[in-house]
């Protein structure tokens, strides 16, 4: 009756010819991630001219852009280049728990970064004060708590679930509504949470960014020059594509409980592969500041080169 010692992900089992290219592309988005998300962090803990509040909450997002794609990538790439698809409970515990974390957090940074866009738009004589980095601190703890707190929650009912010695996912990961659908028991509890837990990361952490950018907007309709309005704008487009690509795929996946699997799984795929990829792109991008930060450190590796091949002795 109770959780079994493995798990076999079908992943995309039903496209055999699809495995081959698709782990490739797994593997070059895996890497890309791991680099682009560290080199961010690195850049703000690097570059004092980073070290404000947006990219402190940046890095808070990397962080967790991170640890969702070490949770999940590593077990898709195995599963995709070998016969075994197998994962151990254990791995598949660990698997729902981080991914709930992650996910649920991710929600709320991003309505905490539509809150300090709000005040630097709307109350910039404010901001310094307003958002300080103690602040800062508090805010992205309640993020990371309230996202661990629906993690123990999700993980300690998916544990409770009778199986009734059924192990197979139609899946690529171990996730709360795919266990919920193998359970041959009573599942209201865990339907229970979910639902109660959709109120504060599915609806009011989307309805803080819809006031904040409400705000934001008539802000920037007031501004007399239209430099002002494109320089406002700018600072909010990255932010505004990260939201829009975060909860379109998730809302479409657990909103529409009637689409197929394979079409929920490849949903599932951009979520989990490509959103946490074109994350620090989009940021690197469309950010100066990050294209500035770049370029200085480009520039003192070069002078650090030159200075060392001319400290060279000449034979």
């Amino acid at each position: 009756m109770s959780f079994p010692n493995t798990f076999v992900l079908l992943g995309f089992s039903e496209f055999p010819w699809l495995e081959r290219p698709l782990s490739a592309v797994v593997l070059v988005s895996y890497l890309l991630t791991l680099v682009g998300n560290s080199s961010i962090i690195l850049l703000s803990l690097v570059d004092p001219r980073l070290q404000t509040p947006m990219y402190f909450f940046l890095d808070n997002l990397s962080l967790l852009d991170l640890g969702l794609t070490c949770t999940i990538v590593p077990q898709l790439l195995a599963n995709l280049w070998g016969p075994d698809k197998t994962i151990t409970s254990w791995g598949c515990i660990t698997q729902v728990c981080v991914f709930c974390w992650t996910t649920s957090s991710e929600c709320a940074v991003l309505a905490m970064m539509a809150i300090d866009r709000y005040v630097a738009i709307c109350r910039p004589l404010q901001y310094t004060l307003v958002m300080r980095v103690w602040v800062c601190v508090q805010m992205a703890a309640v993020c990371w708590s309230s996202g661990l707190v629906n993690s123990l929650l999700q993980t300690t009912l998916t544990i409770q679930l009778p199986l009734c010695g059924q192990h197979t996912l139609d899946h690529f990961f171990c996730d709360v509504p795919i266990l919920i659908k193998l359970a041959c028991g009573d599942t209201t509890a865990n339907e229970l949470a979910i639902s109660l837990m959709t109120i504060p990361f599915g609806m009011l952490a989307p309805l803080m960014m819809v006031i904040s950018y409400t705000f934001i907007a008539r802000a920037v309709l007031k501004l007399p020059s239209a430099e002002g309005r494109h320089k406002a704008l700018s600072t909010c487009s990255s932010h505004l594509l990260v939201v829009t690509m975060y909860f379109g795929p998730g809302m479409f996946f657990y909103l529409k409980p009637s689409a197929k699997s394979s079409q929920a799984k490849f949903i599932s795929f951009f979520y989990c592969v490509i959103t946490p990829l074109l994350n620090p792109l989009i940021y690197t991008l469309r950010n100066k500041d990050v294209k500035t930060a770049w370029k200085r450190i480009l520039q003192m590796q070069s002078r650090t080169k030159s200075l060392k091949a001319q400290s060279l002795p000449v034979s």
